[in-house]
């Protein structure tokens, strides 16, 4: 994979455009004046997050004895359910576990994981592990991923009012879609890399 793939798959993963009605619905809880001071702070910390993983995640894998076979295969299994909610979206009424909106967002749900997702942390740490020597690469692709994102996050009231509702549903499937393909690739390449090492 090269840059353009790992930030694309970044990209997809971290969802900015379905996570666009969550932003809204959560910063309408603080006050106007404030907004935008901490959707910057949740995205500042969601990236060290992420980049904690980046840089951390092949020892915690050491540290547990994980193939990247394993982490491969869970990768893709993970796309794979995530992909499936963003072509048919559960309801949600079903899924909010916000705080109290009455609180001020703090890490929780806005950094994560709307932003650092399980996802995109799996994917992290499937690229340093397999790819340790390219680890500037995938930082790149990372904040490039994560800038988009918090492009996309920003001009969030701006999004909603021009594609609508329908349009951001749209939107989300369709990367939805493009998340399946990338999911179902990684499995496979990870059950071929396991074969091939174990075969014969």
């Amino acid at each position: 994979m090269d840059l353009i793939g790992a930030f694309v798959l970044l990209f997809v993963v971290m969802d900015p455009l379905g996570n666009v009605p969550i932003f809204l619905s959560v910063l309408e809880q603080v006050e106007p004046e404030r907004r935008y001071r901490v959707l910057a702070r949740e995205l500042l910390l969601a990236l060290a997050i992420l980049f904690g993983f980046l840089f951390g995640g092949q020892y915690l894998l050491a540290a547990l004895h994980l193939s990247q076979y394993s982490i491969s295969v869970a990768g893709g299994i993970i796309l794979f359910l995530i992909a499936l909610k963003m072509i048919f979206p559960v309801p949600r009424a079903m899924r909010d576990d916000l705080e109290d909106e009455d609180d001020e967002p703090f890490i929780v749900p806005l950094a994560v994981p709307m932003v650092a997702g399980p996802s995109a942390m799996a994917i992290l740490l499937l690229l340093a592990t397999r790819h340790p020597d390219q680890i500037g690469i995938w930082s790149l692709a990372l904040f490039l991923a994560w800038l988009a994102t918090a492009i996309i996050l920003g001009a969030a009231p701006l999004l909603k009012h021009v594609l609508g509702r329908r349009g951001l549903i749209a939107m989300e499937r369709l990367m939805g879609m493009l998340l399946v393909a990338i999911a179902v690739q990684m499995f496979l390449e990870g059950i071929t890399e396991f074969l091939g090492e174990y075969a014969l």
